[in-house]
This record gives structure tokens, sequence and C-alpha cells, in this order.
């Protein structure tokens, strides 16, 4: 069964302090299914945070880990797999089944792929070992596409699970790609909805927007969806945190009413 989530990244960010005692709060006031949990990385040794959030008894079915992995990991990095192993006992801790992970991320991005494509193997095993389904996301590229990343990662691991993310996709222009029936079936297991509103590789318009913000065909990409039988979640990213701190609630819950309208 499809359940909307909201990327805790949406909610607390610089602007608030990254107040994780926030949380409670905007989940009574959210139209949602649960949370994606950020991994930030300041709270790495941190676990009273984890802790914390772990007592609120919120619904947390997947977690985010923190952007930089995917860094170090293209730098070949051995900090990656410290840092991704406090992310996935985290994730444990609060309950969630799913990770997302940057594979490449940073300036150094996909520049150096066979390190990323050498870890994949042991951090998808460190995931097991927690009870993780661990997927990797099409994040944008300097040097390739996503979808050229992923299919790269299907060959040498046929059984590989991907987030798949919509702004990154049209930031390539290559939303299109992904509507190939036997690759969805096989590999994909969640959605992150965002919109996007430069044009091909637009650096300076890289901003996660609210949906209909943009460009991105959601009613082509929704029609995919339906037709593919999707049962996976979808989680909303765009940041809705205002330079005072304040988070605009309705943007959030017109992004979910939207989605719930595409899947009805």
């Amino acid at each position: 069964m499809n359940r909307i989530l909201c990327s805790t990244g949406a909610l607390i960010t610089r602007r608030n302090g990254r107040n994780h005692k926030l949380l409670p709060e905007f989940a009574e006031k959210l139209d949602f299914d649960g949370f994606e949990l950020m991994i930030y990385q300041s709270w790495y040794g941190c676990f009273d945070i984890i802790d914390d959030i772990a007592r609120m008894g919120l619904v947390i079915p997947t977690v985010h880990c923190e952007k930089d992995i995917g860094e170090l990991v293209s730098e070949g990095n051995a900090e990656a797999f410290d840092r991704f192993e406090f992310d996935c006992t985290s994730a444990e801790r609060v309950g969630a089944r799913l990770l997302v992970l940057h594979l490449w991320n940073g300036l150094v991005s996909d520049s150096n792929f066979s390190e990323n494509l050498r870890a994949f193997d042991r951090l998808r095993n460190i995931a097991g070992k927690h009870g993780l389904l661990l997927t990797a996301e099409n994040v944008v590229c300097n040097v390739s596409s996503p979808m050229e990343r992923l299919l790269e990662l299907e060959a040498k691991y046929p059984d590989i699970s991907f987030t798949f993310d919509t702004k990154m996709a049209q930031f390539h222009g290559e939303l299109e790609r992904i509507y190939n029936e036997e690759f969805w079936r096989k590999h994909i297991r969640h959605l992150h909805i965002n919109d996007y509103g430069g044009g091909i590789k637009d650096w300076s318009a890289l901003k996660t927007l609210h949906i209909g913000s943009g460009n991105v065909d959601f009613d082509s990409f929704f029609g995919f969806v339906q037709k593919m039988g999707y049962n996976g979640d979808f989680t909303v990213e765009a940041t809705s945190v205002s330079p005072e701190g304040l988070v605009d609630i309705d943007k959030l819950n017109r992004d979910f009413l939207k989605i719930k309208g595409y899947i009805a």
C-alpha cells in the first residue's frame, strides 16, 4: 500500500536549528503517512538525538543517509563506511526498513565511478545486517547521467534496488527513460516526488521545488506509476522553511493532496 512521506529535511533545516524536537508538532499538522528521516553530519556520534526521535512514536519507514557519504565513497575514503554504519544503526532504532543513499555526491560526483560500483556491495551487506533494504538514488552527475549510472549498477548487481527522484531525472532531461516496464518492476522501490524549474544541467536552478512549480510532467509520470501498479512509498522533499525558520505546512499539504489525487 502506498504511503505519502515527508522528508524531515523539508521541515528542519539550518534556518530553525535542525531542531528535531519540532517533528511531533509538525506531524500533527501534516496530512501524510509518516516521515523520511534525513541524517545530518552534525548528528554523528549523537545517538541521544536518534533515541529521542525514536521515543516520539513517529512513523518513520525510511531513512535518507547523510549525503556526504557518497562523496567519501567516490574518493575511496574508508570513513564512508563508519558513517554508513551510524546511519544504519539509527534507521534500525527509529524503526525504518528502507534506506536512501546518494552513492555518489558533491564535486567529485561520479568522476570515480569504479569506487562507487565497488563499494555498493559492502554497503548493502552492512544495511542487510540491520534488516534494511538499501536503495541507490539517481543522483545528479558531473560526468555521465543518473540513468547511465543506474544501468551500470544494474549490470554489476542485477538484484539492486533504486530510489527514483523526478527532479534529478528532469535535471538531466531523462525522466522518460524510466518508462521501461521491466527495469521498473525489477528495481524501483521508492520514489521522491519533486519538481524542477530549469533546463538540462542548469546548476543554478538545482533547487527542489513543490509539485507544479517547475516543468516536470507529473501527469505522464503518475500515469506510468499507475500502470506499473507501484505499491511503494512517495516522499516529498521540497524545503518549506522561511528565512525566519517558519515552516509552510500548507505548501506541503498541497503536495500531498496532489499525489493523492494522482494515485486515487
